[in-house]
């Protein structure tokens, strides 16, 4: 229903602030390795007459928005305090003092008009605008809760990151993760900046390795909370769970495959071996991928569908490894470290990201021909689990540096590294949605 309810307010709110696909001029390269942070100003959101606002949701929201945009790393949020505050009353295009603007440097300018129409509903205006031309780039018009208030910003924020950068912003997208308490793990979800936190499961029982399915409904894990580690799949908007295998030994480590049809996972069938398998979820039909003495596991689907990356120890240490589906050639991609783990092709499917042993745990990526390999993390505790944003700009991580596992967010080449969980327990094994 909360998805049906976010496509009927963008439908209205097209009407209500028309299309300017005519002004589609990019901003921001964030291919570019030399681009500079793009001087944006983004003063308190207005309150229209009417019910108080007791929450002061114009404030906060404005915050959400400040704080996605800077986050993303191609941002400079231009504080609106070095100007009179009196003088960034304007909301629409004939009100706002475009010539005090250019004091401050800004090239763009967020702007935001809040009614609260009940106790518990809101409605929200917000523009974004050229400040240096003086231009209306794009607006939109959000109903809702007023429990929803940080859903709404951040979807404003993803149309700003769409106007100004080309790019689909993954500000609406959430991070699955297990959280230790006591003696047991459960997945939880969390909005990508660690905010709005729930439990999706309740076992008192080892429940671990969440996947999402490619449309974000589903999310696959193994629990064993019958026993053996058993994979099952739970719907996020319904609850409802089924398990999908059952095998003696092991049912671990599930990756979707880009249609969401089947799963490839780590079963122990052969004389208690890990091999990697494919199942379909529709029938439950197996196909096994793999087939030697070593240790193989923790498969992860390329976004062409036509590779699997696992991790194996044929060599004698774990490597990363990945399997043509068609020729069923196997191809060593790592050889340096004595310990490699948990890869994950990126969204472009020009890499993959892994955890390997160099001074502890720490994340690499290396491009899918193994001929380039950058480390990103460095001396900081154990770096384990990445897991790749849908647009591949950022990865999430899970870290013990504070002395708690706890789950990170950085750039892509390891740069604005941010922790975003905190409170009791172990964080682990982070799986970020799709958009």
């Amino acid at each position: 229903m909360k998805k049906k309810l976010i496509l009927n307010l963008v439908i209205t709110v097209l009407l209500i602030f028309p299309c300017s696909n005519a002004f589609s001029k990019v901003y921001i390269d964030i291919r570019s390795p030399s681009s500079t942070r793009f001087p944006i100003v983004i003063p308190e959101f207005k309150k229209s007459e009417g019910l108080t606002d007791k929450n002061n949701l114009a404030k906060k929201m404005a915050g959400v928005i400040t704080r996605d945009l800077d986050f993303s790393g191609f941002f400079r949020i231009l504080d609106p305090k070095a100007i009179d505050t009196a003088l960034l009353k304007g909301v629409t295009t004939n009100k706002i003092k475009w010539d005090v603007l250019s004091i401050i440097g800004a090239e763009a300018i967020v702007t935001g008009r809040l009614s609260i129409k009940s106790q518990n509903r809101i409605a929200v205006e917000l523009r974004l605008f050229d400040a240096l031309q003086g231009k209306f780039i794009t607006g939109k018009r959000y109903e809702g809760k007023s429990d929803d208030y940080r859903q709404i910003a951040h979807k404003f924020s993803n149309e700003i990151f769409d106007r100004l950068t080309g790019q689909k912003g993954g500000f609406s997208t959430k991070i699955a993760f297990e959280k230790s308490i006591d003696s047991n793990k459960d997945i939880f979800l969390t909005d990508y900046d660690g905010k709005n936190e729930k439990r999706l499961t309740l076992y008192n029982s080892l429940t671990l390795s969440p996947a999402w399915s490619p449309d974000g409904r589903n999310i696959a894990f193994t629990s064993y909370k019958e026993g053996n580690p058993d994979l099952y799949i739970k719907e996020i908007f319904t609850g409802n769970t089924r398990k999908i295998s059952g095998k003696q030994g092991i049912n671990i480590t599930p990756s979707w495959s880009p249609d969401g049809e089947k799963i490839a996972l780590t079963l122990s069938l052969n004389n208690g071996n890990s091999e990697i398998y494919i199942l379909t979820v529709k029938n439950r039909e197996l196909e096994r991928l793999t087939r030697n003495w070593a240790t193989d596991v923790s498969p992860s689907w390329s976004p062409d569908s036509k590779n699997i990356a696992f991790v194996s120890s044929r060599s004698g240490n774990p490597h990363i490894y990945t399997l043509d589906l068609k020729t069923k050639k196997i191809k060593r991609l790592t050889y340096k470290g004595t310990y490699n783990t948990a890869p994950v092709w990126s969204p472009d499917g020009q890499k993959i990201a892994y955890s390997g042993l160099n001074n502890g745990f720490n994340i690499f990526i290396v491009s899918t021909d193994g001929l380039l390999k950058n480390q990103l993390t460095h001396r900081q505790g154990n770096n384990e689990d990445p897991s790749w944003s849908p647009d591949s700009n950022y990865l999430a991580f899970s870290s013990d540096r504070t002395g708690q596992k706890e789950i990170y967010i950085m750039r892509a080449d390891g740069t604005n590294q941010k922790k975003i969980t905190s409170g009791r327990g172990n964080k682990s094994s982070p799986a970020w949605s799709p958009n």
